[in-house]
């Protein structure tokens, strides 16, 4: 059976992705394009299906007693699945909505080994102006102060969005006329294989209808727990910590140190253990000046690790680079060192404690881990 390829294309702006998009439609000249675009002060979602010809379909739904993030996924699977079965197209360019996240739809079909009903998820593209890189990855603005949340209750912040996206893409495109240090935390923080761009150079279409996305690679890269070794930034100004230990972290003393180790201005994402929930998988990620954890999963008969990967930038000047980025470093390191268990602490852990102060992130105690 042939499988019709769908690209994906997410961004924080509309004219970098609909750039994105008419990059990809040109390397693909017998594609159809199919746009999500939502009115979060309407509670609307608007479908268009357009290609050569012109627009072919328009319909607004309605989103006031539904989910955003599945009313989008549940109306983005079966049009795909609708325009493989007319078999007109050679493939699919697919303009997500604005800061819409491109793993619903890519989790939805994985299941069926990255395929469904007559499509295959082919790549996920993403688009950024590179004038805003900077205050798009290490900012603390949110989304709804620029106008670009995907519902009134949507308050994540723009560099968590922007961090995420680079770091599930299978090519970046930034547009414009970035600063070498921003496109070189785009690098870093972009999965292994994944293609970082400026402007659209072009793609050879043979390339592309064989498929670019690796589902495997992506999810390993975004997990909460990794183990695999994380490359060394290749851009001067651009610095990647690796907090690694197999102790748990001190409840109240990592409460103390929140701050020191996630703000700041820098991309942290990882997992942790604490011995008040021995089972409990923590997930952390930070970026720009906000924080999320929350638990993500039990060890099981897996070992369990406390690991943050961060990474930053500093303005490149001679002489002062390599002092600054050691003296962030450090500061960094201090602080996760003093939130571990020490030895005594290790041996003292015997039972279960009934409060960690994590409550509010993490939920209760399971009293019976």
């Amino acid at each position: 059976m042939t499988y019709l390829p769908v690209f994906l294309v997410a961004g924080l702006a509309e004219a970098p992705m609909s750039t994105a998009a008419m990059g990809l439609q040109c390397d693909l000249p017998g594609s159809v394009l199919l746009r999500h675009d939502i009115d979060a002060e309407h509670h609307t979602l608007t479908r268009t299906i357009a290609d050569l010809t012109g627009v072919l379909e328009r319909e607004v739904i309605d989103l006031e007693h539904l989910c955003v993030s599945c009313a989008i996924r549940e109306d983005i699977v079966p049009t795909l699945e609708r325009l493989a079965d007319l078999g007109r197209w050679e493939a699919v360019v697919t303009h997500l909505p604005i800061a819409a996240d491109p793993t619903q739809v890519c989790r939805v079909v994985e299941p069926d080994h990255g395929r469904s009903e007559g499509f295959r998820i082919a790549g996920v593209v993403v688009g950024f102006e590179g004038e805003s890189l900077r205050a798009d990855l290490v900012g603390d603005d949110l989304l709804v102060e620029r106008g670009t949340a995907t519902s009134s209750a949507d308050r994540r912040g723009v560099a968590e969005v922007a961090s995420g996206l680079i770091e599930y893409a299978d090519v970046v495109a930034v547009f414009g006329d970035p600063d070498g240090v921003d496109l070189g935390l785009v690098d870093a923080l972009a999965r292994p294989g994944a293609l970082v761009l400026t402007d659209w150079p072009g793609l050879h279409a043979r390339d592309l209808l064989h498929g670019i996305h690796d589902h495997e690679a992506s999810e390993a890269w975004v997990d909460e727990v990794r183990r695999e070794v994380v490359p060394a930034p290749r851009t001067p100004g651009v610095w990647t910590l690796d907090l690694t230990s197999d102790r748990p972290l001190h409840p109240g003393r990592l409460r103390a140190q929140i701050a020191a180790l996630a703000l700041g201005g820098h991309r942290s994402r990882g997992c942790f253990h604490l011995p008040s929930r021995p089972g409990a998988v923590c997930g952390w990620t930070g970026a720009g000046d906000a924080l999320s954890i929350g638990t993500v999963g039990e060890w099981g008969g897996e070992q369990p690790i406390t690991r943050i990967v961060v990474h930053g930038i500093v303005d490149v000047v001679p002489g002062a680079t390599e002092g600054a980025i050691a003296e962030r470093k450090q500061a960094i390191q201090r602080a996760f060192e003093s939130a571990l268990l020490t030895d005594d602490e290790l041996r003292a852990v015997t039972q279960v404690l009934p409060a960690d102060g994590f409550e509010a992130w993490l939920g209760p105690i399971d009293s019976a881990a």
